[in-house]
């Protein structure tokens, strides 16, 4: 039996997290014959199955508004709240109309009520289950307690109310096991664990990208290190221009992917000004998930992630804190060594199934800079690590592990096992 699955978030489009784990689960669910649809603030997805709602978008004049007075003090107006439940009586229309036009059975939340990037839609999405007692999923890839931007705020019967609700008809989903015992914690709710996953079933396209060295203007034979990550604080991406400053190799060229997203353009000026001084080349592009032609931030033009990834030499990943980890399970797809920091979801649920890979543990050291020099020049120790990780890729990550998943949430609403 088929049924309309309604994805809802504040934004699918582009490279983030919650758009290419929200896509690969549309996939899953659509080669069983679920068919998706899309409500958003920001879309790239088919017009044909989606509804855009502009004010739903974080970058919304109203709710940027409304950032500006929730968090960083302790004080509210009431001026402040009416706004909130304002914007928020006004999405929930919108979503009983999205439910109505596309006949959606089940409803699933990506972030939208977990991280309060946009308070009234989640205000609006908890208003709306708990009014219908609709089936949903609510996917959580971040919750506010992480993050300390959210620490200081003014709406804490806000975020206690909606980020994330405990209601009857709600299946929480957690991407990691420290989400899901916070959130046992935090709101004594129990959560299915899904790991972001890629597809290892198939290996990745040959031959991708061969003009992309062109494109961003490096040389064949240029070293391509390759951050694809956005450009945001907690990436770490100065510990990748420290480890190519301190390799003293000027073939080495630093390539980041991904655009500044949610939080603003002052680091990517640092990181900018960081290189310069290092003598450190540093590119940033804008790779696009699907094989389209884009004109990037430098003026460079890269026709895809997958390019990108299949040129480059070595995948840099100093985050210092990460929900999951995607760029870090797409390097072991495509077969690339890669360096990383030991951020926390690494070492619980990743570094144990035993992936080799280059590691540091907040700084650079000698022998961090040795182990990225022998993965560069030695090719039948390099050979050995990406093989041993896409295997390990294939078993813990792949989309048998989500189909299986999706399987038991499913069923716990439609009573069949279809997936």
């Amino acid at each position: 039996m088929s049924e309309n699955i309604g994805f809802v978030s504040t934004r699918f489009s582009g490279t983030d997290g919650v758009s290419l784990e929200s896509a690969k689960w549309a996939k899953i669910l659509w080669d069983h014959e679920h068919v998706s649809y899309w409500y958003a603030g920001k879309l790239d997805r088919d017009p044909g199955v989606s509804m855009l709602v502009p004010e739903a978008y974080f970058y919304d004049r109203d709710n940027v508004w409304i950032n500006e007075r929730a968090f960083g003090t302790r004080g509210r107006s009431p001026e402040l709240t009416h706004r909130i439940l304002g914007v928020a009586d006004h999405l929930k229309g919108t979503l009983y109309d999205f439910i109505e036009n596309y006949n959606i059975d089940i409803l699933l939340v990506e972030n939208a009520l977990c991280l309060p990037m946009h308070i009234p839609l989640g205000v609006a999405v908890t208003h709306l289950i708990a009014e219908t007692e609709i089936p949903t999923i609510a996917h959580h890839h971040d919750f506010y307690w992480e993050r300390p931007r959210f620490s200081v705020n003014a709406v804490g019967d806000f975020l206690s109310m909606a980020f994330p609700p405990t209601l009857p008809s709600l299946q929480h989903v957690t991407i990691n096991t420290f989400a899901q015992e916070d959130l046992s914690w935090r709101k004594g709710a129990s959560s299915i664990m899904v790991p972001n996953v890629i597809d290892f079933e198939n290996d990745p396209p040959q031959g991708t990208g061969l003009d992309l060295r062109r494109q961003i203007g490096l040389e064949p034979d240029d070293i391509m290190m390759l951050q694809p990550t956005r450009v945001v604080p907690r990436k770490g991406i100065e510990h990748s221009i420290a480890m190519i400053s301190q390799l003293n190799n000027p073939k080495c060229k630093l390539v980041v992917t991904h655009e500044s997203g949610d939080e603003g353009m002052e680091y990517q000026a640092s990181l900018t000004e960081l290189a310069e001084r290092s003598g450190v080349d540093l590119r940033f592009v804008h790779a696009q998930v699907q094989p389209l032609d884009s004109p990037g931030i430098n003026g460079a033009t890269v026709s895809s992630l997958a390019d990108a990834y299949a040129q480059a030499d070595l995948i840099t990943y100093p985050s210092l804190y990460e929900g999951f980890g995607n760029a870090l399970i797409e390097a072991f797809y495509y077969r690339k060594p890669v360096l990383v920091n030991r951020y926390a979801i690494f070492i619980s649920d990743i570094e144990p199934k035993g992936f080799k890979v280059i590691t540091m543990d907040g700084f650079l050291t000698r022998n961090v800079l040795d182990h990225v020099r022998k993965v560069i020049s030695d090719e039948a120790y390099r050979a050995d690590m990406v093989n041993h990780n896409f295997e390990l890729g294939k078993k813990f990550f792949s989309y048998s592990v989500l189909r299986r998943k999706l399987r038991s949430l499913i069923t716990a609403f439609t009573g069949l096992d279809d997936l």
